[in-house]
């Protein structure tokens, strides 16, 4: 039975070929690396904090509304709970579970936290309440999410963590991600097989958010393969002073990798990663300008970097990377605005998914291939695969695969 579950899940899938977007997420530390999330930053602003509020309270009545119309329907088997509806890539991700989930045959309701750690923590209770027996779910904040996935323990429901690992609890069962230190491998080496000749190249750093412990994963893949050319001097950060101190460490502790962070996040804000370069162009030398590269985090943040180098007189050419392969960004890889993107094929994460938790509801163990540390146990792991997409090969990857259509672009 679970060969033929998992056969027409997969199938399903395939079938799809939905878009998705942004990467704010996938993946942490293996065992043997340390994780934690910091805390997040308070918001000071009373007209912010309003309407924060506002948002959160929508979202929780929006989603209330939504489970009690399912629980008339009978109790739930599986839950999901997604960081927001306000980025593609998670509303594929929804279509994709509701899908694959509900053509399975399996109960099944999607609540987004809307970016709030309190909203998400409603969502989880509002899903206990209806019955499910798995909750699959992607941490607005990877410390914050401990209490609410102990609660869903405590309430017999197993917990799988969905791209993002919840840190400092031993309420999680099993973890879905791709490997996030692979994909800042993937976008540093991109970049010294790119850089231009010579010495003291400008290179620019970006990270995520502070508060995902994704963001230091894919800095710490990143810094991993781009360590050895900044120390030797051919690259030349341009845009952190705490990373040009330790330009000599191969290894960074997690404090280290926070001080960086702190001067380079974007906290996966367009507008945010925007004023970020806009303010580190204004402030650079002219040694810092030419031709340029430029670590971007994701794929949102790359057209916002771009954007602003390219208007930018000074700057004569620059490479930069991606993740996510976001339709609009393969336009910017189309016209040559962006330079790469890391494929992350959510149609196979959300079915890896889907394959956990129907092995779950038939009394089944998980098939696993890794185990990732969250400070207080080895979680069971299964990872998907990561794919650079270029102008070379998009076509292939992306199109051929069904992943998108050709007439969604133009250029090709």
């Amino acid at each position: 039975m679970k060969s033929k579950v998992l056969g027409f899940v997969m199938s399903t899938v395939l079938a799809l070929g939905l878009l998705t977007g942004c990467g704010a997420g996938g993946g942490t530390e293996k065992a043997s690396d340390t994780a934690a999330a910091t805390e997040t930053q308070a918001k000071t602003n009373a007209e912010t904090n309003a309407e924060t509020a506002a948002t959160e309270a929508a979202a929780s009545e929006e989603n209330t509304t939504a489970a009690d119309d399912k629980k008339s329907d009978g109790d739930l088997q599986v839950g999901i709970v997604l960081p927001t509806k306000d980025e593609p890539r998670w509303l594929q991700d929804q279509k994709q579970f509701e899908t694959i989930l509900g053509d399975a045959g399996f109960s099944n309701q999607v609540l987004f936290s809307q970016g709030s750690s309190a909203t998400e923590k409603t969502n989880v209770e509002t899903l206990i309440s209806q019955g499910i027996d798995v909750l699959i779910i992607c941490a607005q904040d990877a410390s914050a999410a401990a209490a609410s996935v102990e609660e869903a323990k405590a309430a017999g429901v197993t917990v799988i963590a969905y791209d993002r690992l919840i840190t400092g609890t031993d309420a999680v069962d099993y973890y879905v991600t791709f490997n996030s230190f692979a994909v800042g491998e993937a976008q540093g080496q991109y970049l010294i097989d790119n850089a231009p000749e010579g010495k003291d190249i400008p290179l620019y750093l970006y990270a995520g958010a502070a508060t995902d412990n994704n963001a230091f994963i894919f800095f710490e893949g990143a810094w991993s393969v781009l360590q050895p050319k900044i120390a030797d001097g051919t690259f030349k950060i341009a845009n952190s002073q705490e990373a040009e101190g330790l330009k000599d460490k191969a290894e960074l502790t997690r404090d280290e990798l926070g001080k960086i962070i702190g001067q380079v996040t974007t906290d996966w804000d367009f507008n945010v990663a925007k004023s970020k370069a806009e303010a580190n162009l204004t402030s650079a030398s002219a040694e810092a300008k030419g031709d340029v590269l430029i670590l971007a985090p994701n794929d949102g943040t790359s057209r916002s970097i771009a954007d602003v180098f390219a208007t930018d007189k000074e700057v004569t050419k620059y490479v930069i990377t991606g993740q996510d392969s976001e339709q609009a960004s393969i336009q910017y890889i189309i016209d040559g605005k962006q330079s790469m993107t890391v494929f992350k094929d959510t149609r196979t994460l959300a079915a890896d998914s889907v394959e956990m938790a129907v092995a779950i509801l038939k009394g089944e163990t998980p098939v696993t291939d890794v185990n990732y540390n969250n400070e207080v146990k080895d979680v069971p792991a299964k990872e998907t695969p990561i794919v650079v997409v270029t102008k070379e090969n998009l076509k292939e990857v992306l199109i051929d695969s069904g992943y998108y259509a050709e007439a969604e672009f133009t250029g090709l």
